[in-house]
């Protein structure tokens, strides 16, 4: 499809998503809250291992390549 029409859909499925929120009896709104203050510590978990894979492969690299340097002298 094109962009321009995924870009709609999207549009059309958020606000129909925060309409149900606003508009719902049952108390989607506090689910929704509940939902969010789950995922966001898991979130940010994520990506505090993402960072810390990616400064060990820096270290590893790092030492690859001094061996390089050490072995091409």
């Amino acid at each position: 499809m094109h962009p321009i029409v995924n870009i709609v859909i999207g549009a059309v499925l958020l606000i129909a998503a925060i309409a149900y929120i606003y508009t719902d009896q049952y108390g989607a709104w506090s689910d929704f809250l509940t939902v969010v203050n789950g995922i966001v510590p898991a979130f940010v978990a994520l990506i505090g291992v993402f960072i810390i894979w990616l400064e060990l492969d820096e270290l590893k690299v790092q030492g690859e390549l001094k061996s390089e340097k050490s072995r091409k002298k």
